[in-house]
Formats: C-alpha cells, sequence, structure tokens
C-alpha cells in the first residue's frame, strides 16, 4: 500500500536526498553533469528545513510512502498571485519507482489539496527536453500555455515551458490518498 501524507519534518532530509536523486536521474542528459554533481543532499536540507518550519511558508509539501513508511515521492503545492491559482513546485519520485503510479498518486493528492484551498487553476514548469515528465503531464490533463522561460545551469541556458491544467483530474473529482502497490 502507498499513502500520500503530509511532510513532516523528520522527512525533510529524506526529501532532500529524493529531490538530488530526482534531478541526477531526471535530467542526467540535460542539465550539464557538472551542476548535478555539485548538487548535495547535505546542503540542501538546512535551507528546506529553514522553509518548512517558517510560519509563512505557503507551501504544502506532500511525501508518498511505501509499505514500511520509507518516503518513495515528494510533490510541493504553493499559491500564485493570480486569483484561484496554485502551482506544482515539485514533483520527484524515485527513479526505482518511476511508471509504478506513484508520481499519478502525489498528483491526485496534489490536486486534492489544490482543490482544498480554493484553487481552480495549477500551473507547472518543466525543462522543454524532459519529455517523459512532458508526457507525464500531458497524459494529467495539463497542456502548455505557450509561456517559457530560461534557466541557467553552470553557463547553459535551458527552456522551461508552463504547463497549465485544472485542480481538479477530469473525471476525477475525488482523488485518492491511497492505493495498493502493483508492484
Amino acid at each position: 500500500m502507498i499513502e500520500v501524507r503530509a511532510m513532516k519534518l523528520g522527512d525533510v532530509a529524506t526529501v532532500s536526498a529524493l529531490r538530488v536523486t530526482g534531478w541526477r536521474a531526471a535530467y542526467a542528459d540535460i542539465v550539464p553533469h557538472g551542476y548535478l554533481a555539485a548538487m548535495s543532499a547535505d546542503e540542501d536540507a538546512p535551507r528546506r528545513r529553514d522553509r518548512f518550519r517558517s510560519p509563512a511558508n505557503p507551501v504544502d509539501n506532500l511525501v508518498a510512502t511505501d509499505t514500511t513508511g520509507a518516503v518513495i515521492g515528494w510533490a510541493a503545492l504553493g499559491p500564485l498571485p493570480e486569483p484561484a491559482s496554485g502551482e506544482l513546485l515539485a514533483l520527484y519520485v524515485l527513479p526505482d519507482r518511476i511508471g509504478s503510479g506513484v508520481g499519478r498518486l502525489l498528483l491526485d493528492a496534489v490536486r486534492s489539496r489544490a482543490t482544498a484551498r480554493g484553487f481552480h487553476r495549477l500551473d507547472l514548469w518543466v525543462l522543454a527536453a524532459n519529455t517523459r515528465a512532458r508526457r507525464f503531464y500531458e497524459r494529467s490533463g495539463f497542456t502548455p500555455d505557450g509561456a517559457e522561460r530560461t534557466e541557467t545551469y553552470d553557463g547553459v541556458p535551458l527552456q522551461d515551458v508552463r504547463y497549465v491544467g485544472p485542480a481538479t483530474a477530469p473525471g476525477n473529482e475525488e482523488a485518492p490518498y491511497r492505493r495498493g502497490n502493483r508492484r
């Protein structure tokens, strides 16, 4: 059984490690190797911990856990300045769990949380060259809206594409927070 729950302070180090592992797996052929090699969970964790502890932090952090309680995925949702709009800030799954439904479960939970917060629309940014993620979001009802931005990694400019979609998955008014493990 995979369960999605609110992230706890004790999850921060694991989430930081998951983020670094996720970047290295997802962007191995996209982001310069030097940038990925320099990423450190030990450096990420204190910043993430400080943001998590801040009472002014408007971000919902959710984690997916396996039957042992181990964190296998993480997603973050924040508000946008536009009324009734939120942003999927992050969605990472352990590389060996990609394709197992964990990402879908996390996205469903984010959408449920977004709806509870009164968001009707979700935005997200994805590297244009990240075709696997783009397919995942497109299958989930998101579409590119034409907005692009450039991010620079180790001096290499890379394009991000913005996707938009409904806060509630089409045909899924009530998203589940648990599901049996099909692995």
